[in-house]
């Protein structure tokens, strides 16, 4: 899954300002995040987990979603399902007009490998 944001002026202009992927969090079986993604998954957020655990609390180190999903693809993986949600709040404090809008969004993939 990642989180991810933009910013819509006036009337939707379509030329929406939209900020890079912040982070890849990565939710699954230990030993299999490491099987797929080796050296480019950060641990630190959850040291010392067993191989078959589960966890949700790793991400990887790079930012760049079609990276993550070809190692998915190499190691035999399919996307499943794709889900994404969006929230919308006003930004006048971000010194632009009082009508552009921020916008936050999550969006998360899920992969399985027959």
């Amino acid at each position: 899954g990642y989180r991810g944001s933009y910013t819509i002026g006036r009337e939707a202009q379509a030329d929406a300002k939209f900020r890079r992927v912040a982070r890849i969090t990565v939710c699954g079986k230990t030993a299999l995040a490491k099987e797929v993604f080796g050296e480019t998954l950060n641990e630190s957020r959850d040291p010392d987990r067993p191989p078959e655990r589960y966890t949700a609390r790793y991400y990887l180190k790079f930012n760049f979603l079609e990276q993550a999903f070809d190692r998915l693809s190499e190691a035999g993986f399919r996307m499943a399902a794709c889900s994404s949600t969006g929230t919308c709040a006003f930004a006048p404090e971000q010194g632009g007009p009082a009508d552009d809008k921020i916008w936050t969004s999550y969006t998360e993939y899920v992969f399985c490998r027959d």
